[in-house]
């Protein structure tokens, strides 16, 4: 039987992440700030993702029982005055200034991962090959 998670509200230290976040997209573009309603579901949804280790809007709305609706979670996200460009910008901006990087080169590979056979046959999927499996 599963264990129940309830999350009541988001982590102290999730909520200064998100208004660090919030002050680098107003240093990168001064017009544009998150609502307080986007800062909350921001704040919600990186709380949920360290609680249930997982990415899963049904998780999350099951974790805080019901008060975030799936729905509303990803309306919020889709309809948000603020291009996501920006957003992730920002997020990166502040994790690597936390850890006082001032230079290099950010890339983002995920090729540790093993991917099902079945993803070949979807479209836009690239092929690659892991040299140390060899597969």
């Amino acid at each position: 039987m599963g264990t129940t998670l309830v999350i009541g509200k988001p982590l102290p230290f999730v909520r200064a992440f998100v208004d660090t976040v919030d002050a680098a997209i107003a240093a990168y573009s001064p017009r544009q700030r998150m609502s307080a309603l986007h800062r909350t579901g921001l704040a919600f949804c990186v709380t949920a993702i360290l609680v249930t280790n997982t990415i899963c809007g049904a998780r999350f709305e099951r974790a805080s029982l019901g008060a975030y609706a799936l729905a509303a979670l990803s309306g919020m996200f889709r309809h948000a005055k603020i291009p996501g460009e920006h957003l992730w910008v920002a997020r990166v901006r502040v994790i690597v200034a936390s850890y006082g990087i001032t230079g290099g080169s950010l890339v983002i590979a995920d090729t540790d991962k093993q991917r099902s056979n079945v993803a070949t046959t979807l479209a836009y999927v690239d092929t690659r090959r892991d040299p140390e499996s060899g597969g």
